[in-house]
């Protein structure tokens, strides 16, 4: 179930939030549990054992660990911490990773030796990459103390389960929620805030977001004789505003859903596309997954601290499973090792290059190698990525410019452009200057009203949206 679905927005959503404000503070969990099940259920029941004997597995081994850390044995707790990752990881790479060694499999050696290895006939699980992480990120934290074990079942699965960040994250670690968990305080006015970030979110991922996917599939469904050099910069522009509204509109929706229940999750983005450098980037976009690979891989292994040698050993490590973590295919792992050989050369000096140039021409820098990231992202086969690639750069065979570019210039470019503000902190700040511009005496009320009115629309524009299009992909279920 997409929150940026009817089904979602009137009636899933009414009908938990009224159950839950109904229910006593001491069954809300509970409920919060049964409703995510649900919520999770409704695309693909089939899976629901999966994720459930995941949480089972890990409150079980977590209790084993801190059973074994309070009683000084730390082989027994190391064990366990050894069998909750591999049990996890082992789950993750089977659904997610099976399919892809084994198709690598055939075209390699089961070509050469004449035996293919039929592939297995599985779907993915929804989110399993991001409650797969949390449940990792929960075990571990129990054996390094930085959390107290839940000996309370129900709590964990509710954490795990949790359905505003169940099925693509922000991945929201233990303790962030672990306070919240056990008590919690609603209020209306963070309910209001809650409110506020969700429809924003809904605007970014139903009118911007779905905006920018129409135009990338468009063009890059024509046939060869309607393409041309631009129109393939143009899809590439829209995929990028695309992907960006998509998931920090989705992360804006968790967020505020998670408000409306007394959670805090924390930000996922920060303006990624201000960024003067890919180094800059990687700290403002999806800040849940980034933080997870260094805070679990990349400082356990010795992050810096071991001589040059380990360190890039380190880095690659890390992006290369960043890159895999989206996706089972080549170009995934070529996006993660694209952004590690970018990131190596910022920190072998050429940052200081970049913090000596002037700032706009940093920014393009940085943009230019971001949208050339999202080109590897999109093209699921190293063959069409190729292609792509050529073409953008003029070595196509294709003309560099034509009438379906212009038109497709000339029908976007205002939409364009206010993706292009949108995706910055610029009309946040206008709004601020507006405010305190407003009579003193009535600023906050005339600011509320008017705010009120805008959320409005955009639920409106929203819903209408939604209700005459079919067009609403997310591009994040995939992972």
């Amino acid at each position: 179930m997409l929150f940026s679905s009817t089904t979602f927005l009137f009636v899933f959503l009414p009908v938990i939030l009224a159950v839950y404000f109904l229910c006593p503070k001491k069954g809300r969990n509970l409920v919060l549990l049964l409703g995510s099940l649900v919520f999770y259920g409704w695309e693909e029941p089939k899976y629901l054992p999966v994720m459930l004997i995941t949480i089972f597995v890990n409150y079980i081994l977590a209790m084993v660990c801190a059973f074994c850390r309070e009683r000084g044995k730390e082989n027994g707790a190391k064990a366990a911490l050894v069998g909750t990752v591999a049990f996890s990881i082992g789950t993750l790479a089977f659904f997610k990773y099976s399919n892809f060694f084994l198709e690598n499999f055939n075209t390699s050696i089961g070509t050469w030796t004449g035996h293919l290895v039929p592939l297995l006939e599985l779907t993915l699980p929804l989110g399993i990459s991001f409650y797969t992480f949390q449940t990792l990120s929960y075990t571990i934290d129990v054996y390094q103390g930085k959390v107290k074990v839940q000996k309370n079942p129900l709590n964990l699965a509710a954490y795990v389960c949790l359905f505003p960040q169940l099925i693509a994250g922000p991945i929201v670690r233990y303790q962030t929620v672990e306070r919240e968990l056990e008590e919690r305080k609603e209020s209306i006015a963070q309910f209001g805030t809650g409110v506020r970030r969700f429809v924003t979110g809904l605007g970014k991922k139903v009118l911007l977001a779905n905006t920018a996917g129409f135009v990338f599939d468009s063009i890059i469904g024509m046939r060869d004789s309607q393409l041309s050099v631009g129109l393939y910069w143009i899809a590439s522009i829209a995929f990028t505003f695309q992907i960006y509204f998509d998931f920090s509109g989705y992360s804006d929706m968790a967020i505020g859903l998670g408000r409306m229940f007394g959670f805090r999750f924390l930000e996922n983005f920060n303006y990624p596309y201000i960024a003067k450098s890919i180094t800059e980037f990687w700290r403002r976009w999806h800040i849940s997954l980034s933080t997870w690979f260094r805070d679990y891989v990349y400082i356990p292994l010795g992050g810096n601290r071991k001589g040059k040698k380990r360190e890039v050993f380190n880095l690659l490590l890390v992006w290369l499973l960043t890159g895999f973590w989206h996706g089972a295919a080549w170009n995934f792992i070529l996006w993660g090792l694209y952004f590690f050989v970018l990131l190596m050369l910022e920190r072998a000096g050429f940052k200081k290059v970049l913090e000596r140039l002037p700032g706009w021409l940093a920014h393009i820098y940085a943009l230019f190698f971001i949208n050339l990231s999202w080109v590897i992202f999109s093209h699921d086969t190293m063959q069409e990525l190729g292609l792509v690639i050529k073409r953008m750069f003029g070595a196509g065979g294709i003309p560099f410019w034509n009438s379906t570019s212009t038109y497709y210039l000339l029908s976007y470019f205002l939409v364009f452009l206010i993706m292009t503000a949108a995706a910055t902190p610029v009309p946040r700040r206008l709004m601020l200057l507006w405010k305190r511009r407003l009579p003193k005496g009535n600023r906050e009320k005339i600011f509320l009203a008017i705010e009120a009115a805008g959320l409005i629309l955009v639920l409106l524009l929203s819903t209408g949206s939604l209700a005459s299009d079919a067009y609403n992909p997310f591009l994040y279920f995939r992972f």
